[in-house]
């Protein structure tokens, strides 16, 4: 928790000092209160006293409760603007942790979890500062001053309220044992619905295809019928305090009426003191109906925050988990490399291993890629070779060895730095809701209208981007689902290509190419490009015969390095790749 209140700022720290003012200011108008309608209860009852009398006390009945009107609504907005600032804050600072994760952390959250603890943990937070911060300080207050004034008058009055108030704790003890388990476990449940959810609606095509709308409607009701009953357990405590509150406050106000009329009973008038006394202790009686109140008030208020305090316990420790996360990337400072050595990628004796993993994945890779070479890498799926190419922008870190970009360590780069020499396309294309342009200018402060085009030229977008139907302004919808792969791929070629990078890295980026299409692009790339370093993860052969050096990956190790002729003579693994795909006229042997 106290990570989290770190996100509370100065001017939120001097609200707080301005409400609890204004909290403790209320709590004396309310409790004076009483003691005027007393007044105004023994003035009436008593002869030989002004109008005037009355309306003196009757006005200061007013100002108290204007005063606790206008006080209530400056803490209203005072805690309303203490939270949305603080929420806001904290939305931002997970938001800002969750984006510095490496691939290593990010697998340590599911997508569905973040998503929820950024907004419904967050929301619960929110929701108890604006509740509990004016409750928790304006409650116990208000009940240890009634109490203190309660106890000065008739001890049966004071047994019976201590009796009520020992009635109310029984009734908190059992919603704290029974509910807060719950309330807890619904914090998690509801990440559960959320990734059900979030799965059914990502693979919605995949579903349809395969007539798995009842299966996956089979485990959302599975997720939704645990959460619901849960729920319903939580809540069955609920039933149980509300009946049982209304019957302490019912009863209390009973009990006060009844031991007072047989106070007032059991006094003979004989003369006016007699009578006086009468007086009193009907005054006394309505003081004490409304201190007694005040008093148990208070204990609901606090029980409604008990009810909350699960779910906010929850939440918090939820957020603390992220913000507590320590990110095992750490940012460099260099802002430039070597500039004789633009464009130039080495790897030197690198090894890498998953975080969790005993044993390394990629072994002792030692390659360079000079500036303006297309460098390829092929092999058997996940014999290692897409995680050789993360390890160039340091979407990881390797384990021993050393990752080279213009003759300096990516480590010592500033992430900043290191990524705006490069361009990179990912094995899924991605793209954004909003425009067309604006997909392929991300990342882009004001990308220029020249590089768009041209990018998308060279991308060989332009044939369906450049249409009426579409055109540079036409929406992309989420993930693009409205292009098909092949559209999505050129697309986030593009982007990498506008973004004029030194080095370019397609990690099996034209699979969803033609062979036509896949052979232009190439071309385009190399003429258009060609003081670019391109390095390409491939799976067909036809796609990097013509790299400058192929690298042959076999369970994480290098086990050819040549041009595709040199390969065809030398790499057996190459040549059952190459066989596998293409006839010897067309691999030209």
């Amino acid at each position: 928790m106290v990570r989290i209140m770190r996100y509370f700022r100065g001017k939120e720290w001097c609200m707080i000092v301005i409400a609890i003012v204004c909290i403790v200011l209320q709590v004396k108008l309310d409790l004076k209160f009483p003691e005027y309608m007393s007044e105004i209860t023994t003035l009436v009852q008593t002869e030989g006293n002004a109008m005037s009398d009355v309306w003196a006390a009757g006005g200061k009945m007013m100002i108290c409760a204007l005063g606790s009107l206008v006080l209530a609504i400056i803490m209203g907005f005072l805690s309303s603007q203490i939270a949305a600032r603080f929420s806001y804050r904290l939305r931002e600072g997970v938001y800002n942790k969750v984006m510095s994760f490496s691939d290593e952390e990010m697998n340590k959250f599911s997508t569905a979890s973040l998503i929820t603890r950024s907004t419904n943990d967050i929301t619960q937070i929110q929701m108890f500062v604006v509740f509990g911060m004016v409750i928790l300080i304006k409650a116990p207050i208000t009940a240890v001053i009634a109490m203190q004034k309660i106890s000065t008058k008739n001890w049966q009055w004071t047994a019976l309220t201590g009796g009520v108030i020992g009635f109310i704790c029984l009734i908190l003890g059992f919603v704290m044992i029974y509910a807060i388990p719950r309330f807890k476990k619904m914090q998690v449940l509801t990440d559960n619905l959320n990734r059900v959810t979030r799965e059914n609606l990502t693979g919605l095509l995949v579903v349809r295809a395969y007539n798995a709308e009842p299966f996956q409607e089979g485990k959302f009701d599975d997720a939704n019928d645990e959460l619901t009953k849960t729920q319903l357990q939580a809540q069955t405590a609920m039933t149980v305090m509300n009946p049982g509150l209304n019957l302490a406050m019912n009863g209390l106000t009973l009990g006060i009426y009844w031991i007072g009329a047989v106070l007032i009973s059991n006094i003979t008038v004989v003369d006016p003191a007699s009578m006086m006394e009468r007086v009193t202790i009907f005054s006394d009686m309505v003081v004490f109906i409304n201190y007694a109140m005040q008093v148990v008030m208070s204990f609901l208020m606090l029980v409604m925050i008990f009810i909350m305090l699960p779910r906010v316990s929850v939440s918090a420790k939820r957020l603390n988990e992220v913000l507590s996360t320590t990110v095992r990337m750490k940012n460099g400072t260099k802002a430039a490399g070597n500039a004789d050595m633009k464009g130039e990628v080495e790897f030197k004796d690198v090894s890498f291993r998953y975080h969790d993993d005993a044993e390394d994945v990629i072994h002792n890779i030692s390659f360079s890629a000079h500036r303006g070479e297309t460098v390829a890498l092929i092999g058997a799926t996940g014999s290692g070779k897409s995680t050789i190419i993360n390890l160039i922008p340091r979407l990881y870190d390797v384990t021993s060895g050393e990752v080279l970009v213009n003759g300096v360590n990516v480590k010592e780069y500033s992430f900043k730095a290191l990524r705006e020499r490069i361009g990179f396309v990912p094995q899924k294309a991605f793209l954004f809701s909003g425009t067309v342009a604006e997909n392929i200018g991300y990342g882009e402060e004001n990308p220029a209208e020249e590089d768009i085009k041209k990018s998308t030229k060279i991308a060989q977008a332009a044939e369906f981007v450049e249409t009426e139907e579409v055109g540079y302004e036409g929406h992309v919808a989420q993930n693009g689902s409205n292009f098909s792969g092949g559209q999505r791929q050129r697309l986030s070629i593009a982007r990498a290509i506008a973004k004029n990078a030194e080095i370019l890295i397609f990690d099996d980026s034209f699979s969803a190419l033609d062979y036509r299409t896949d052979r232009v692009l190439r071309s385009e790339l190399n003429k258009e490009i060609k003081d670019v370093t391109k390095i390409i993860v491939a799976q067909r052969i036809g796609t990097i015969m013509d790299a400058d050096r192929i690298l042959v990956i076999e369970d994480g190790e290098i086990v050819g390095n040549g041009t595709h002729k040199e390969l065809m003579k030398s790499c057996n693994t190459y040549q059952e790749i190459a066989y596998s795909q293409l006839s010897k006229e067309e691999l030209g042997v």
